[in-house]
């Protein structure tokens, strides 16, 4: 059974932790984090260097994703944005990402990557939303399917209420909003819905754990801020080293012997190399 379905099946709220390669899984780990998000934002800066404009393929996605759960993330959500083309390959997605360890992964109805011409976002027809998330049950074996819709600040309440139970009724086994403005918005959701809910970002006044966690949303996201700490330390160490300096804010050596698994692979050195 996916590791991630338990916690969607309790009454906390979680925070995921934001990882986007194998040394942040290990740290998530190392601070008790009961699970992990690998945003497509993250996805994107890690692989490419680049924002997420749906540049990212699924092969990279799903190496990454096996780079991080192979490293020993706690339960790892993936946002696999629109699950990269039509339902038969959001099945192929589910499939890659289950293979890859993943515990979830969520399909969004924002019609990705951006058309010509187009300014504005928009949402994909509701049929075809029902389709890709039926076709993203069907293919999962353990990998647990969300689906997530971005109306809330696109088309209304209204129109995301009805894409969330026209995604329970197809299968989905959590809801992610993204665009939450007040509990106002939270308390309709949850009285029209019956699924666990995740949120992708929650409005100041509303990021209590235990405030939420009434309201039936078992992970609120926090943003993908450690990549972007990670990328000031690295500017922050190579300005130094170039002005002469002593770099500061290095970790602990043996913190870093820890998170790099030193004396497991000194074992097997002495265990098969001599």
């Amino acid at each position: 059974m996916s590791r991630l379905r338990p916690l969607l099946a309790g009454d906390a709220c979680l925070h995921p932790a934001s990882v986007h390669d194998p040394l942040t899984a290990r740290v998530a780990a190392d601070l008790g984090y009961e699970s992990a998000i690998l945003g497509g934002s993250a996805a994107s800066l890690a692989v490419l260097g680049a924002p997420d404009l749906i540049l990212l393929t699924l092969t990279e996605l799903a190496d990454l994703t096996r780079r991080i759960t192979r490293a020993g993330a706690p339960p790892l959500l993936v946002d696999a944005d629109h699950g990269y083309g039509n339902a038969l390959n959001v099945m192929r997605t589910m499939e890659e990402l289950e293979a890859a360890g993943a515990g979830g992964a969520t399909i969004e109805d924002t019609v990705l990557p951006r058309p010509f011409g187009e300014t504005e976002a928009r949402l994909i027809p509701l049929p075809e939303l029902v389709g890709k998330i039926s076709a993203a049950r069907s293919a999962a074996r353990e990998i647990t399917v969300v689906g997530r819709t971005a109306a809330l600040s696109v088309t209304g309440v209204p129109d995301a209420i009805a894409r969330a139970q026209a995604m329970e009724h197809a299968g989905a086994e959590a809801l992610f909003f993204t665009g939450l403005a007040d509990l106002d918005q939270l308390r309709a959701i949850e009285a029209a819905t019956r699924l666990p809910l995740i949120l992708g970002g929650t409005p100041k006044g509303l990021a209590d754990a235990p405030t939420l966690a009434r309201h039936r949303v078992r992970l609120a996201l926090q943003g993908h801020l450690p990549i972007m700490a990670a990328l000031e330390a690295v500017r922050a160490t190579l300005a130094a080293q170039r002005a002469g300096l002593a770099p500061g804010g290095l970790p602990d050596p043996g913190f870093v012997r820890r998170m790099t698994r030193e004396a497991t692979q000194a074992q097997a050195v002495r265990d098969f190399l001599t």
